[in-house]
């Protein structure tokens, strides 16, 4: 896993280099055919690779790039109802097991909530000081799609609408996400309460699920690299290379707060919650963060964690062989961070205007979305269109800033992974801790050892 991640990487970010050698090339051809005087020139060459073949007078351009790049869109818009369905679903029978361990089960959903939410209300203080300061703008976004909205008129509709009054309707459509999780999550809950009578839909869930992993795994290994240097080349030659100076500023944001989330964040809270010293707690997770950074995979690294949580951190085994699997599939705090940010930049970058309700539907968005995260290559990213979807950001300059997340996204996505797994650990410690059965002697070091301890009888 760890060597094929690595090699998508460099595919991911080859064509994101190449395709920005060539989209500067081309601006550098634009540029100067036009100052020449051979305008006509660049109007063939454009409509021949870069044309919107679905805007008013290009009805007879052939637009290569943007086929290959709308031909990626749609093919990762295609697995999107069914991917947040069947992970919603699933997430949510596997839930069932919690129902055995009563008050702990309580407990430990509440803490993930609490970190998601803490996490969430982060990333939208950063992200909109960062959207109001004009961070994540660029001067060609108004003059493609700005009279587009993010919200109906009245924004309590967004209440209304999300419980579906036709399922067909709500599984055929995109754009009402949030009614596709309200009906995933009340499935859920009641395949979850009627337990063994229900065999047949929690089976071909599983089964769907395997598909669109199998499907989406494609789409992004092998169209992905071609797509990303399409667009990336497109985006250039169409709007200039001022387009991608916000990215810089998206990248060294959301990678500060990860940062200082992952190093201060959770020692803070397993010290609130536990008593336990934030260094010492560092000293033992890191291996952790560490492997999940390299491998990009909760699942990969959960071996790994369990043995760190039971063996060095003094979680009971019965606690830490419920809360970290649990963790792996719903709490997922560097996702909704990721997702947050990346929603905020999108619509800067695509002059879209964000206001307080916009914002707390992005915020309980990123929450659903990052539960229903599955482990598949580039999922969080994928997943992030529904968010996108469910407040309305969908313009051409949206869907090209989308693109432009998946080609650069892979660095920090490889440090959510890392956040994701130490948050489970340190609400598997809090879990312990209420229970009164974290073992905190385990976790003295020598400095704060009795003598007695330290040192050998005389």
């Amino acid at each position: 896993m760890k060597k094929g991640t690595e090699k998508l990487t460099k595919r991911m970010m080859a064509a994101l280099a190449a395709g920005l050698i060539f989209g500067i090339a081309m601006i550098a051809l634009r540029e100067t055919l036009n100052g020449n005087g051979h305008a006509e020139v660049w109007n063939v060459l454009n409509k021949v690779l870069f044309a919107d073949i679905s805007a008013e007078g290009n009805e007879h351009a052939i637009g290569l790039f943007y086929i290959i790049g709308q031909l990626f869109v749609r093919a990762l818009q295609l697995v999107i109802v069914p991917m947040v369905f069947t992970s919603i679903v699933l997430a949510m029978i596997r839930i069932k097991d919690a129902s055995k361990l009563g008050r702990i089960s309580r407990r430990t959903v509440g803490y993930f909530l609490l970190t998601t939410v803490i996490a969430i209300l982060l990333a939208s203080i950063v992200g909109m000081g960062a959207y109001n300061a004009g961070l994540f703008n660029q001067s060609s976004a108004a003059a493609i799609d700005s009279a587009q909205g993010t919200e109906a008129a009245n924004p309590l509709m967004i209440i209304i609408n999300a419980v579906p009054n036709n399922l067909a309707s709500a599984f055929t459509n995109n754009g009402g996400v949030l009614a596709i999780v309200v009906t995933a999550i009340m499935c859920g809950l009641a395949v979850n309460k009627l337990r063994d009578k229900v065999t047949a839909l929690p089976k071909l869930c599983e089964e769907v699920s395997d598909i669109i992993t199998v499907v989406l795994t494609f789409i992004v290994n092998r169209l992905g690299p071609v797509a990303i240097f399409c667009l990336i080349s497109r985006t250039c030659a169409s709007y200039g290379i001022s387009y991608l100076k916000p990215a810089m500023a998206y990248v060294l944001l959301t990678v500060a707060l990860l940062l200082v989330v992952l190093l201060f964040g959770y020692g803070l809270f397993v010290r609130i919650t536990t008593g336990v010293k934030a260094s010492v707690f560092q000293k033992h997770i890191a291996k952790v963060a560490l492997f999940g950074f390299s491998t990009s995979s909760s699942a990969a690294t959960l071996p790994l964690n369990m043995k760190t949580a039971t063996e060095e951190l003094g979680v009971p085994s019965e606690i830490a062989s419920f809360v970290l699997p649990l963790g792996m599939t719903v709490n997922m705090d560097g996702t909704a961070i990721m997702q947050v940010i990346a929603t905020l930049f999108i619509a800067g970058v695509s002059g879209y205007h964000i206001t307080m309700p916009t914002l707390i539907l992005i915020g309980l968005l990123a929450i659903v979305a990052s539960v229903g995260t599955p482990a598949a290559p580039g999922a969080g990213a994928v997943i992030l269109f529904t968010i996108l979807s469910g407040v309305g950001i969908n313009n051409d300059m949206a869907l090209m800033t989308y693109s432009l997340i998946l080609a650069i996204n892979r660095p920090i996505e490889m440090l959510v992974t890392s956040l994701n797994v130490v948050s489970d650990t340190a609400c598997a410690m809090a879990v312990a801790k209420n229970e009164n059965c974290l073992d905190t002697a385990a976790l003295m070091d020598e400095r704060e050892m009795p003598a007695a301890q330290t040192h050998e009888p005389k």
